[in-house]
């Protein structure tokens, strides 16, 4: 026998929390950013990520209302996602709280910087892989805006790189599950595709 949870009876919050426990696991962008006047470098995890395009690369993040990443990227048009790694877990947590706008969670946490080539957004400097972006497109949905941006540049510590791309057992990504639960890579399964193969006559 199944539960049924249905959106319009719960309501908005009880039913994101329910989503959030089922759709498992996110992968986490930790999305820096800066004030138009470049004052305040903000920096938030955002558990809501994928990647929208190859060709053009474009990945994409939500923004659940207003938070300062969306407003950011809309007045500066730029932002780079820190690859959120095992290790950081503390930091990152600590970057998640709803901060005004004009504190830095970088000097809040005490996370070091590197300069960004081609955006004026700071890279996280312990993060093992940054991608550079220029906002592409937002896109309005209900209560949140998805974020796309194009990546102009990615950098990988090259202590991270096997066979010409980034490891995962040397990422040791961190996930987001339901409620206060993280996940951490766990045992990786290797699987070949199936090709398909044309019937021959017989």
């Amino acid at each position: 026998m199944r539960v049924d949870f249905d959106p319009e009876a719960m309501g908005g919050t009880a039913f994101f929390r329910f989503l959030t426990s089922v759709v498992i696991p996110r992968p986490i962008a930790w999305i820096s950013t800066v004030t138009p006047d470049g004052a305040v470098e903000n920096l938030a995890p955002h558990s809501f990520f994928s990647i929208a395009s190859t060709d053009p690369p474009i990945v994409q993040f939500t923004s659940i209302g207003r938070k300062d990443s969306l407003r950011n990227v809309e007045d500066t048009g730029e932002f780079v996602v820190n690859f959120s790694a095992e290790p950081l877990l503390h930091l990152i947590n600590s970057t998640a709280t709803d901060f005004p706008r004009s504190v830095s969670e970088f000097d809040f946490a005490g996370i070091e910087r590197e300069a960004s080539r081609h955006v004026r957004p700071p890279r996280v400097a312990a993060s093992p892989v940054v991608l550079e972006c220029r906002s592409h497109t937002t896109l309005r949905m209900g209560n949140s805006t998805l974020v796309f941006g194009r990546v102009f540049l990615a950098a990988v510590h090259e202590d991270y790189v096997v066979g010409g791309r980034p490891d995962a057992e040397r990422l040791r990504p961190l996930t987001k599950l339901g409620a206060d639960e993280w996940g951490t890579l766990g045992s990786i399964l290797h699987l070949s595709r199936i090709p398909y193969e044309e019937p021959q006559p017989a």
